[in-house]
């Protein structure tokens, strides 16, 4: 969080552009619309969309809720009215393309005003969406950008490091917490136990899987001892063989994660998603194993099959791919207990995250300058056996955004939306641009970062006060609230305030049991609890403390030359904070 010297007085008179409030604990109401079909663009043919002024138009930045602290851009879907950028804004508005940059990514940020640059040729822009970066590329990002990965990121999407991580929360919780990943193998080091649980069950299959692969490169399903890899880096695991089927085919569900901070850790899932379908009916016979469209329900597989029938309706259950909310429909008018999937689903997302929490926060303070730089999109890959348990096939950290199909655009659209939304684009601050760009200052002039500022003595005596042991969940870690505090709360209400179509899993009222599986006692994470706990049934009056606060604690607006070190003025550290319990 930065401390902003505009508010919104300011946004509407200086540039005659209105702040979109949020409304508090949702997201700023949108226009629903249904995104058109969005065909690969190429970089000539993407041109901005034109802008359609209306007094329906929404604003293009999101007011914070709380004063002093910085809008974000608003992303909107591709039929969504929304006012035009101010030029002067729009001019430093660059993201950087990367060969794997989608469709209906560049297409969204096209919308509000964003040009593309090239990778290498300007280090002025705000946001990328691409590849997972090398250590040392997390390294060069400056303090106002943002990537679309972690440091460390691997450790869920890479099946070994994920398997890895899952066998040790196994060891140290028991099998009965963590239930749903299947048997897992790594070759060649897991050879020998390999041998020793396929001699006990002969009449199994297995399913070979390369260990850092998408889209089912190089996955096969197997069944006998001369069918394995027995010398090369491959995963092997227990075949799911009795799946829920629905029309006699298998089918796996892609449901969208977005994990927007991890320390203090916050976990979002999508409403809706995918749902994949095998393109030929489910047989156990052996001749069939060879079968990939039998058994392997990736759309870049079926997609070549004969059998494949594609659906472009993302409200009907037809054809060999549906909307995740279609197929929740669809099971729930079955007679099936949805929720109870559901939870059950939110569950093993949440084990799975904390489970590679450790070494991705590790990875995020050796290797990037601030959390602010990184978020990440999970797909999480789930198959219902047929007694409607979950079990966790895989975690993408570049899930696919192409959409091919009405469907697809229609459930991508509002998820980049979404996305880019809970992100939280600052529009970055006049000091990375030219002291004589003077049209830029009065927008864009704001007080040094308060999220940059060190911990002062009071401040760390408690985090380790808090962080020493986590017993009680009745903590009064709320009774003092510090300028650290504040920065953490407010920037939590803010992002959850634009959360759109997602739903924040964690950290709500009910996941403090969730700390039992933590590496580490992490003092965010027991100050969000404490304020969930406290605020969660009346989040506007949480909302109102904290806007006290910045007005008892931020300094107003001042000119530069008035406030030669912000550092020295803000040195109220504890501020009473009174709740009533």
């Amino acid at each position: 969080m930065e401390i902003d010297a505009i508010g919104s007085s300011d946004l509407k008179s200086e540039n005659e552009i209105p702040s979109e409030s949020c409304e508090l604990g949702h997201s700023p109401k949108s226009v629903e619309s249904s995104a058109a079909h969005l065909d690969d663009l190429h970089l000539s043919d993407a041109a901005p969309e034109e802008k359609i002024e209306s007094e329906n138009a929404k604003s293009p930045v999101i007011q914070s809720l709380f004063k002093n602290v910085p809008s974000v851009i608003y992303f909107a879907t591709k039929d969504e009215a929304v006012s035009a950028m101010p030029e002067h804004i729009v001019k430093h508005l660059k993201w950087k393309l990367s060969t794997i940059t989608p469709a209906v990514i560049r297409q969204t940020v096209l919308k509000i005003g964003f040009s593309f640059v090239e990778a290498d040729t300007t280090e002025d822009w705000i946001g990328t969406w691409g590849k997972h970066l090398k250590n040392s590329s997390f390294k060069r990002i400056k303090h106002f950008q943002k990537v679309n990965h972690y440091p460390g990121g691997f450790h869920l999407g890479r099946k070994d490091r994920l398997w890895e991580n899952y066998r040790k929360m196994v060891s140290k919780y028991g099998s009965e917490a963590f239930n749903f990943f299947p048997e897992t193998y790594i070759l060649p080091a897991d050879l020998k136990a390999l041998k020793e649980a396929w001699g006990n069950d002969s009449d199994k299959c297995w399913i070979v899987k390369p260990c850092a692969s998408a889209r089912g490169t190089g996955v096969k399903v197997i069944y006998k001892w001369s069918q394995v890899p027995k010398n090369k880096p491959f995963v092997v695991q227990r075949y799911i063989s009795d799946p829920y089927l629905i029309n006699g085919s298998k089918f796996d569900l892609r449901v969208y994660v977005m994990v927007p901070s991890i320390e203090p850790l916050r976990i979002y899932i999508f409403k809706d998603g995918l749902v994949r379908f095998a393109s030929e009916k489910y047989s156990l016979a052996n001749k069939s194993f060879a079968n990939r469209f039998i058994h392997l329900t990736n759309y870049s597989i079926n997609k070549k099959s004969s059998s494949y029938t594609s659906n472009d309706d993302d409200t009907m259950c037809q054809g060999h791919k549906w909307s995740l909310r279609s197929f929740w429909d669809y099971m729930s008018n079955s007679g099936i207990d949805v929720e109870k999937i559901q939870a059950t689903i939110i569950d093993m997302i949440i084990k799975t995250i904390i489970s590679a929490e450790g070494p991705i926060c590790r990875m995020l303070k050796n290797h990037a300058k601030k959390s602010y730089n990184c978020f990440e999109l999970f797909g999480f890959d789930i198959m219902l056996d047929k007694d409607l348990h979950p079990w966790l096939l895989e975690v993408n950290i570049s899930p696919s955004l192409h959409t091919k199909s009405m469907l697809d655009s229609n459930v991508k659209g509002p998820l980049v939306k979404d996305m880019l939304n809970i992100a939280g684009f600052e529009i970055p601050d006049n000091q990375q641009f030219s002291s004589e760009d003077s049209s830029y200052t009065n927008f864009g002039n704001r007080h040094k970062p308060l999220r940059n500022r060190k911990l002062s003595s009071e401040e760390k005596k408690k985090h380790a006060l808090y962080t020493y042991k986590y017993v009680d969940v009745n903590s009064d870690i709320l009774t003092t609230l510090t300028l650290d505090d504040l920065q953490c709360l407010v920037e939590s209400e803010d992002e959850l305030c634009r959360a759109g179509s997602f739903t924040r899993i964690f950290p709500t009222e009910n996941t403090s049991t969730y700390f039992n599986y933590f590496d580490h006692i992490r003092y965010y994470n027991v100050l969000l609890d404490a304020w969930e706990r406290m605020f969660h049934s009346d989040r506007s009056e949480g909302i109102k403390l904290l806007q006290e606060m910045c007005e008892k604690m931020l300094l107003e607006k001042k000119d530069d030359k008035e406030q030669p070190n912000l550092e020295t003025e803000l040195k109220s550290e504890i501020v009473p904070f009174e709740v009533n319990s």
